[in-house]
């Protein structure tokens, strides 16, 4: 069974905003996942605890407007400081229930001050070690008004079974260059993480597949105001513009030929889960393969630079 791998995509909503809630919604759903056979878990982009939706519904650009800056506090105050031991239940269990897990989640990054915040995509592999913790390179659009852009250190892909696995936050997809930095590394299992939305995942999923001719998850939350909780600070504000469904889902695998594993999920809730077998990835690399047989490196060369970034390095 070294071949196959049972994955567990986790398209639900977060306890919006609430790390404590949200981590418990996390903790359960992993454990389901495991008691379900799945080998590896994914969740979407930011789901602990949530994208920053109040942006496009708040004026979020305005200059020191109450609103946002409120907003902002409460965001960084449920955002997770992993040096903190915030994650450490969250590892246990991937121990005891031998389980891997790729969670997108808010970090507030002690290495950088401990107040900015960044879309950060971390794995925890089936020994309860968190292995990778990658920054979203560059926030997109309105989120650069809360998220701070990453670094190239979490460029990394990992081991499980006979496959190679890497992931990318939300737009990050759309980057040849990190795709390809994955793809030199041997990733064969790529996992997309979203905030939210067919309109993201229906054409980049199988267009990367077809490309790295590997597996790809995408992986998608769902939003609905319905899940706003009533503590919210500046509820009302936000309601006010807010459209019922803010994230649908679209969750879905597509195959290294590029064709459908799992057709994209849309608004329903809770754990899809899919067997994949790695041969598939070996018989589509016969006639392509972006980083092997089908490149040219003496004409071009990509450089990855995979520090972890600092304003100070403190020499005592």
């Amino acid at each position: 069974m070294e071949d196959k791998l049972k994955v567990a995509i986790a398209q639900i909503s977060p306890v919006w905003l609430n790390k404590k809630a949200t981590l418990e919604k996390t903790i359960s759903t992993v454990a389901e996942a495991a008691d379900n056979g799945a080998e590896l878990v994914v969740f979407g982009e930011a789901f602990l605890p949530g994208y920053p939706f109040w942006l496009a519904h708040t004026d979020g650009a305005a200059w020191d407007l109450k609103v946002n800056k409120e907003l902002h506090a409460h965001y960084t105050r449920n955002s997770i400081q992993i040096e903190a031991e915030e994650l450490d239940t969250l590892c246990q269990l991937a121990k005891e229930k031998s389980i891997a897990i790729y969670l997108g989640m808010m970090e507030r990054a002690k290495d950088r001050g401990g107040h900015s915040l960044y879309c950060s995509l971390v794995y925890i592999d089936s020994n309860g070690e968190i292995q990778s913790v990658h920054r979203k390179l560059q926030p997109t659009y309105d989120e650069r008004l809360t998220w701070a852009p990453g670094d190239g250190n979490g460029l990394k892909v990992h081991a499980l079974k006979k496959f190679t696995v890497g992931g990318l936050n939300c737009w990050e997809n759309w980057m040849p260059l990190p795709r390809t930095a994955l793809y030199a590394q041997g990733e064969n299992l790529h996992v997309a993480v979203w905030p939210g939305g067919l309109h993201n995942t229906k054409d980049i999923t199988r267009f990367i597949a077809r490309e790295s001719r590997g597996y790809v998850i995408s992986v998608s939350s769902l939003m609905h105001v319905d899940n706003f909780p009533k503590d919210t600070p500046h509820l009302n504000a936000i309601l006010e513009k807010a459209p019922q469904v803010l994230a649908d889902g679209g969750s879905c695998i597509a195959g290294p030929d590029g064709e459908w594993e799992v057709e994209p999920v849309v608004g329903t809730e809770g754990l899809i889960y899919h067997t994949l077998d790695i041969n598939r990835v070996y018989q589509e690399h016969q006639n392509f393969d972006p980083v092997g047989h089908y490149s040219r490196p003496d004409v071009t060369q990509l450089t990855v630079n995979r520090e972890r970034q600092s304003t100070v390095k403190i020499k005592d």
